[in-house]
């Protein structure tokens, strides 16, 4: 199966159920609201499937694009798509592993301006990775973005990032989570 994402590239995507894209009009949204901040930013796409959320940021321009994914066959096919949207000035890199682990056990990246937390909405995910999180994120600047089913209840609170704003696209939700101690 392929998808298209901005200017109409086309990508892959894994066959069969176990990954899920995000839905484009869910995308479209999610970078018209991050419209002229993604440009030269660090993303992590988190527990990333298809990978068209991580291609997405490269096509806005971001400068590094991290994922994680767990399928074998998924990371083959978003190294591709990466690789086919990717500019020469852009890098990226997939690491093929169980999220919970490899955040356990702590990641060497640079910190990130945007996590992009997107894992299968029945997995059970949410309670394990989100505290981990906090600590990938650039310092008061950065931003968690979780999606999840409509209806699922995230905290209001993840470590120091509180959930600023929530956007709901029919089944899918979108949080938003920022440091927002400076405004307390």
């Amino acid at each position: 199966m392929s998808l298209r994402i901005s200017g109409k590239r086309e990508l892959q995507t894994p066959e069969g159920l176990a990954t899920r894209p995000t839905p484009s009009r869910v995308r479209q949204a999610l970078f018209n609201i991050l419209q002229g901040r993604v440009e030269g930013c660090r993303w992590l796409d988190l527990c990333c499937g298809a990978g068209t959320i991580g291609a997405e940021a490269l096509c806005q321009g971001a400068a590094f694009v991290a994922g994680i994914e767990i399928a074998a066959p998924a990371c083959r096919i978003i190294r591709a798509n990466w690789a086919k949207v990717a500019q020469p000035e852009q890098s990226f890199q997939v690491i093929q592993g169980d999220a919970r682990k490899l955040l356990n056990r702590g990641l060497t990246w640079d910190p990130f301006d945007y996590v992009y937390f997107a894992p299968p909405y029945e997995a059970g995910l949410y309670a394990p990775l989100l505290p981990l999180i906090p600590p990938l994120l650039k310092p008061e600047q950065g931003i968690l973005i979780v999606e999840h089913r409509t209806g699922y209840d995230l905290p209001e609170q993840v470590g120091s990032l509180l959930r600023s704003d929530q956007r709901t696209y029919g089944q899918t939700t979108l949080a938003f989570y920022r440091d927002l101690t400076d405004w307390l």
